[in-house]
């Protein structure tokens, strides 16, 4: 699988934008805040119709713009596929594929799929539990399009719930209709703590190998989940807390706090790793997440990566792009130094400027032949 075009108008900070992709390693590099993340931003929306900056649409919009069009072309065993996404300020999106729009968000699923690293993702394991959630979800959404349909419904109904807690905290007549949400939202949590466990159970395995190579067979790494609640007493709880839910004005029990946590041995590395096995762990996480696409799939995903070099050390970097050799991938960087330095054979170059982007006209440039500043 791999991406062969990209056409971009009136999206963020470009007008027009058309690209060529190698199906190897393709780098953009440039200054900061000229563009590039945007790029990387728009491939992803065209596989999950979401950016990964949870951005709404017209904030995606170009300035002083009404909407905005995003083009795909990508191949996957020998067969082409093309994928439009039209944003509008202020109405839904549109979404084709091989010019048929689509009506759900989910036919646009398996398509193509994407693993996303980026900075932030470093921080996965010391951060907040919203981003540990975020981190199951953007995978299995891609992966599953049953769980997909759950979360999705899961979300609507604890909007639903929520405005309902708020009228009854002023009429407490409209008590006896919570029941109708309740019995949905069990079913759905139900469903999305099953994904998440059966998910989890899939990426163990994985994580620890990955880990105990790049810890130099130090450490392992095991990945818990913590629902916040047992699905099995899930309707019960929902019940035992509702005058709390009802004075809150919000649901307080559900998978929307649902926790992972991260083992070496017994010591939480959320809370007890330093800095360096926070990282290794997160490192360990996203390669892992390479590979279950894989197992699950039977292909390759595209991988995008935001700057991320920057951000690991030489053995960290070496050992992720070790990794990515068979797979299509996007890099972006501030400059091309650290490509030179690591011996990265690029297949393709691109330079981003103020939301121009310029190809580089050589072929499979070897950096371990010819050394290159910021300007090619």
């Amino acid at each position: 699988m791999f991406i062969k075009t990209l056409e971009l108008k009136d999206y963020r900070n470009y007008e027009n934008l058309s690209m060529d992709f190698s199906q190897g390693v393709n780098i953009l590099y440039g200054d900061n805040a000229q563009g590039k993340t945007n790029i990387l931003e728009s491939l992803y929306m065209c596989g999950t119709t979401k950016s990964h900056r949870n951005s709404k649409d017209r904030e995606i919009i170009k300035f002083e713009k009404e909407e905005s069009h995003i083009r795909i072309i990508l191949e996957n065993k020998g067969i082409s596929h093309k994928i439009d996404i039209h944003l509008k300020k202020n109405k839904a999106k549109g979404v084709a594929i091989d010019g048929i729009p689509i009506k759900k968000s989910s036919e646009l699923l398996g398509i193509v799929n994407y693993v996303f690293f980026s900075p932030e993702d470093l921080g996965i394991i010391k951060n907040g539990p919203s981003e540990r959630r975020r981190f199951l979800d953007m995978e299995l959404c891609q992966l599953d399009k049953v769980y997909f349909y759950h979360l999705s419904n899961y979300h609507k109904i604890i909007n639903q719930r929520n405005n309902l807690l708020k009228q009854i905290s002023f009429n407490r007549k409209l008590l006896d209709t919570i029941s109708v949400w309740d019995d949905q939202l069990v079913f759905h949590g139900i469903k999305v703590m099953e994904g998440r466990e059966n998910f989890i159970r899939t990426l163990n395995p994985i994580v620890d190998s990955i880990h105990s190579n790049l810890s130099g067979k130090k450490e392992s790494l095991t990945i818990h989940y913590e629902p916040n609640t047992d699905k099995n007493s899930f309707e019960e709880t929902i019940k035992k807390f509702l005058e709390r839910d009802i004075a809150l004005k919000s649901t307080g029990t559900g998978p929307h706090r649902d926790d992972i946590s991260f083992l070496n041995g017994t010591i939480d590395i959320r809370k007890f790793g330093s800095q360096g096995q926070q990282r290794t762990a997160a490192l360990s996480l996203k390669l892992a997440e390479i590979e279950v696409v894989k197992r699950i799939t039977k292909n390759q995903p595209i991988l995008l990566l935001d700057d991320v070099l920057s951000e690991l050390d030489r053995k960290r970097q070496n050992y992720l792009l070790n990794s990515i050799h068979d797979i299509q991938t996007i890099i972006t960087c501030t400059g091309l130094e650290e490509m030179v330095q690591n011996r990265v054979q690029c297949d393709r170059i691109f330079k981003v400027t103020e939301g121009t982007v310029t190809s580089i006209n050589f072929d499979k440039m070897d950096f371990t032949q010819k050394k290159t500043g910021g300007n090619v």
